[in-house]
């Protein structure tokens, strides 16, 4: 990467991942994409076009310096490339499998104009993987003040938002209702999109910069957020719960034994490790055909977890074509090379008991697309006497989430109509010192976004106990003339060392 790089010059073509071969993988839970190697890594870096505009930049959700990143691993320099990246994302192990790359970075990608983008997430991946493996870690000298921080939630925007604070020299306590952190990234990805052993790795980095981990604490029933406050004495709170509660479709039938969301078939699997029965007993009803409604990448999660869990055979059912699906192209590719089979433009209309209080079949009704709603895809349109019935033997929802009430209910915090929590444009909620992001503010997002607010929400509560981040020192330079009290800007209303004589 010496020289000026055009389109021309570039490798042209994008260089592709390894991966298990289907009927390999979906006998078990291995991870799937086997990652770059240095020589595949240094290639892909050469398609960089190192643009001066720097669009990739903006079109990440935490503004990592990715052509900085990348020239870095280009020159061999993988240790200055993994300064870089953690300089603005904490989780590049993390961020490199699970987020949506080809809709963000890569979507707005120079190369992309031309040719296929540069891998942008599977660079971020290799350069992550390097770190964890290597044992790197960017440990800043932290000086110490006087305020304790409060964390709710261990997902990506608590974990975040809690390396921040730690560096900024708080002390910081996470508190998880599980019984081990990792959020969503835990209970809510298998193994082969992204293994624990990385996120438990991400997690002992946090670990060293002092950060504390309480779980199997259910902020909300064990105490209050306003707790938290008084009794507890934290100086500021920040609210990363997620948006964890699942969405039912409300059809006949919905009660009946054998249906279920996706979050809970998840979770028993992935975080209560149901998938290692009998070493570990959860209890996880797997049926032999299995239908999943909805097609995100929880969805995909969910069918893909039930075959490697012995189900016979598993059916996808969208009421939309395969063109208005959310979930990554990327996952529901790895979906039909394992064997799912999709049924799109189709949707449940009721769950059908088999007598005995279990489920028999689903009836479905054919659908076709109308015009655009709200979300910019077409409207499915119900087509009149097109009813038919679908044998299966389990169901599950993966149509959404909302926000988990509890918080609503137990503290003073106040909610928008849809039940998320309310925040100003800097992430404070209508209690003082109270701040909340992440999908319990937004509704479902991606895991780097999450991270982005957990991070503005430091930044804002660092304000809000006045304390200098030496990134923004004198955030109101053109306020007026400097001032000084006993050498010190009184923009910072921070502290000075004085010696006595």
């Amino acid at each position: 990467m010496g020289k000026k790089q055009t389109i021309r010059t570039i490798p042209q073509e994008r260089t592709p991942m390894r991966e298990l071969a289907p009927d390999v993988r979906v006998k078990n839970f291995l991870e799937v994409a086997c990652g770059y190697s240095l020589d595949e890594a240094l290639r892909e870096s050469e398609r960089c076009l190192q643009c001066p505009d720097e669009p990739c930049i903006a079109g990440c959700p935490v503004n990592i310096d990715i052509p900085g990143f990348i020239e870095k691993l280009g020159l061999n320099n993988l240790r200055g490339a993994y300064d870089i990246l953690t300089d603005t994302n904490l989780l590049p192990s993390v961020c490199g499998r699970v987020c949506p790359q080809e809709s963000q970075c890569e979507a707005v990608c120079t190369v992309g104009d031309t040719l296929a983008p540069v891998a942008i997430g599977r660079l971020e991946r290799f350069v992550g993987d390097t770190a964890l493996r290597e044992g790197w870690v960017n440990l800043p000298h932290i000086e110490r003040n006087r305020f304790r921080v409060g964390i709710v939630g261990s997902g990506p925007a608590g974990m975040a938002c809690a390396a921040d604070m730690a560096k900024a020299g708080c002390d910081v306590t996470v508190y998880e209702a599980f019984h081990e952190p990792g959020g969503v990234l835990k209970y809510g990805i298998p193994d082969f999109r992204l293994p624990n052993t990385v996120i438990d790795a991400e997690i002992a980095n946090l670990r060293k910069l002092g950060v504390k981990f309480e779980c199997n604490t259910l902020v909300g029933r064990l105490f209050t957020i306003e707790q938290m406050l008084d009794e507890l004495g934290f100086h500021a709170v920040f609210v990363g719960v997620g948006a964890g509660y699942p969405t039912m479709l409300g059809i006949p039938g919905d009660s009946l034994n054998g249906v279920l969301s996706a979050n809970e078939l998840l979770t028993r699997c992935n975080l209560m490790r149901a998938k290692e029965f009998p070493s570990f007993d959860t209890p996880l009803p797997i049926g032999k055909r299995i239908a999943v409604v909805g097609a995100g990448n929880t969805a995909m999660d969910a069918m893909r977890v039930s075959l490697r869990l012995g189900a016979e055979k598993v059916h996808c059912i969208y009421r939309r074509s395969r063109a208005e699906a959310p979930a990554r192209e990327e996952e529901v590719h790895h979906a039909e090379q394992e064997g799912v089979e999709f049924h799109w433009l189709t949707s449940p209309v009721a769950i059908l008991d088999d007598g005995r209080g279990g489920v028999r079949a689903m009836r479905c009704q054919r659908m076709e697309l109308g015009s655009p709603d709200e979300s910019g895809r077409r409207r499915p349109v119900p087509v009149q006497g097109s009813e038919f019935d679908f044998e299966t033997d389990l169901v599950v929802y993966a149509i959404g989430t909302n926000a988990n009430p509890i918080m609503g209910q137990t503290s003073g915090l106040r909610l928008n109509k849809r039940g998320y929590i309310a925040t100003d444009e800097n992430l404070a909620t209508s209690i003082a010192g109270v701040f909340a992001g992440g999908d319990i503010v937004t509704g479902a997002a991606t895991v780097i976004q999450a991270m982005g607010a957990g991070r503005k929400a430091a930044r804002s509560m660092q304000d809000y106990l006045h304390i200098r981040d030496i990134e923004r020192p004198y955030r109101d330079a053109d306020a007026g003339p400097l001032g000084s009290f006993l050498g010190m800007d009184t923009r910072e209303r921070n502290f000075t060392r004085l010696r006595a004589i």
